[in-house]
């Protein structure tokens, strides 16, 4: 007989600025005679853990490559007991419970995008936590054959200890949670990272700040910024400034959006849905991820009347699947498809290796289990990485919409997209995530402009966009400035509205805007301009910009020092 008590908790802060409202317990004793819960224990507690960059890719695939075949939730309704449902443990007879509802996994554990471990540790327990921290809801229903939804449980599956487990790590991170600062005292981006380091579970914190390799292109990302320098003029009246602009043609009321990052529900319960709501109010655009942990449909339902929304798209290797991804995004009101294309196969990202599945020696899976498919074998089956300019014309085919290519990392290449007939590019490394010491977007924007300009590559309908490493205001306005008059520049922040969203929900979205808004108007007095269309290359002074000053910490770390000539008398 098993006896486990958990802890519940949502791991984030949402409504109160100084209270933890959206801090719930949900205290629980479970008997069960079951003998599965032994199967994973390891000097009494339980370490099966999966690095989100594994889970991610499970996620996405299970989305993208199978046909929906069921429009609704099955309306089986037989009871299943709790005693039944726990005998069925095993990887050749595989149950599970997601909300209540036992589902025969069991044929599917082969072509789990994710690999087998994670349904088979599961079987015989409730794998609801896992699941949703990273399936939009209605996953399940939409993409297991009707016949594999049994029915319902009479009780409290039991639950795996090791997605409840309470150690010294979760014991301090909870005491921060109590403690989190009032929301009134946070002055810049930097104090939302601070708190969300520290509140955020350390496999979700891994997911969320890793770049690849040595993590060069990450960090340089922002240190490029604090190579360009402003030329402020003087003696001009900026009594009124005015931040707002158009992008991609839909005014906005500031020159920056929120770009797309991948399961916000990591850090918050309500996802990119409470990102939708905060950037509606402030007219803010968001770009939203086809590897978002709530639907598009969800997210879509949380935008405010009268907001934007772009969609970023994977090409599938079926493109139908594609095709189809399209035409919901337009359905449901996407102004714009941004094409990623810097992602055929997945970077090196070892900080979230680092919290990948371990101690599995001590878990019961039997013979055959395929024990190292990872994101880049699930990866392989949703993107295609044959994708060539063909195919964005094909894309471009399918939909009236706005065709933008994200993740562009030369000249040559945003000339192709401006030869294409896209309406514009994303200069973007993936935030330093993907092939590191590609160049800072920064960097690669003052190197365009003036090629385009010579070039006479300049279209109204042409805009330039760039992420990676924004954290200011400054930083804002020295891009706009960059592009000038002739490229309209728009920039768009990821990491920081994570961040934001993890620790206050939609009021630390709200926030992060408010205070970059803040920023933007107070640097442009100092400045010496009015509107976003005052700013031009003669504001900025890039001469230093080519430039590089990323440490290799790890290679400091194991370096040993060549020796010194020894005197005779030295030991």
């Amino acid at each position: 007989m098993i006896k486990n008590s958990f802890v519940k908790t949502t791991g984030c802060i949402c409504k109160s600025h100084s209270t933890t409202l959206a801090r719930k317990y949900q205290f629980r004793s479970l008997t069960t005679t079951s003998n599965v819960g032994k199967r994973y224990s390891n000097n009494g507690k339980n370490t099966i853990k999966f690095s989100f960059t594994f889970i991610i890719a499970s996620a996405l695939a299970l989305v993208t490559t199978h046909k929906v075949t069921n429009d609704v939730t099955p309306k089986s309704k037989n009871i299943i007991s709790v005693e039944d449902f726990v005998k069925h443990n095993s990887k050749d007879d595989c149950w599970i419970a997601i909300n209540g509802k036992v589902f025969d996994v069991t044929e599917f554990i082969p072509d789990h995008p994710g690999g087998e471990i994670p349904l088979i540790s599961h079987a015989g327990y409730d794998g609801t936590k896992v699941y949703e921290k990273i399936h939009p809801k209605g996953t399940i229903e939409k993409f297991l054959p009707e016949d594999k939804f049994l029915g319902i449980l009479d009780g409290d599956a039991p639950k795996l200890e090791a997605d409840y487990l309470i150690d010294d790590d979760e014991e301090e991170r909870l005491k921060y949670i109590e403690n989190i600062p009032p929301i009134s005292n946070i002055q810049n981006s930097y104090d939302f990272e601070y708190i969300a380091k520290h509140i955020l579970p350390k496999d979700a914190w891994a997911y969320y700040s890793c770049g690849s390799d040595d993590e060069i292109s990450m960090r340089e990302n922002h240190y490029a910024y604090q190579r360009v320098y402003f030329r402020p003029r003087i003696c001009v009246n900026v009594k009124e400034v005015d931040t707002s602009t158009t992008l991609l043609g839909t005014p906005t009321s500031v020159p920056f959006y929120v770009s797309a990052t991948a399961l916000a529900k990591l850090g918050h319960p309500d996802g990119e849905c409470s990102i939708a709501r905060g950037a509606g109010k402030e007219g803010v655009i968001q770009m939203i991820s086809t590897l978002s942990s709530n639907s598009l449909e969800e997210i879509a339902q949380a935008r405010i009347p009268g907001a934007t929304q772009w969609f970023q798209l994977y090409i599938n290797e079926n493109r139908e699947t594609a095709k189809r991804m399209v035409k919901e995004a337009e359905d449901l009101g996407m102004k714009a498809i941004f094409i990623t294309v810097d992602a055929p196969s997945l970077g090196n990202r070892e900080k979230d290796k680092r919290e990948k599945f371990v101690d599995d020696t001590d878990v019961d899976l039997g013979d055959g289990v395929d024990r190292n498919s990872g994101a880049s074998k699930a990866l392989s089956a949703f993107i295609d990485c044959s994708v060539d300019w063909n195919d964005v014309k094909e894309v471009k085919s399918w939909t009236k919409l706005p065709v933008l290519i994200k993740g562009v990392q030369t000249v040559e290449d945003v000339i192709e997209a401006y030869d294409a007939g896209c309406q514009g590019v994303v200069l973007s490394n993936h935030g330093g995530r993907q092939l590191d010491t590609a160049p800072p977007p920064i960097e690669l924007l003052a190197e365009t402009v003036p090629v385009m300009k010579k070039l006479n590559k300049l279209r109204p309908d042409f805009e330039i966009l760039l992420d990676g490493g924004v954290k200011r205001g400054t930083d804002i306005l020295k891009a706009v400035a960059i592009g000038g008059k002739d490229i309209r520049v728009g920039v768009g922040l990821g990491r920081p509205f994570l961040y934001a969203n993890s620790c206050y929900g939609e009021d630390g979205v709200r926030k992060l805007i408010q205070i970059l808004k803040d920023e933007l108007e107070m640097d442009m007095r100092l400045l010496g301009v009015t509107k976003i269309s005052d700013l031009t290359p003669k504001f900025v002074d890039t001469r230093r910009l080519i430039g590089r000053e990323a440490v290799n910490y790890l290679y400091d770390d194991v370096y040993n020092h060549i020796p010194t000539v020894k005197f005779r008398n030295d030991d």
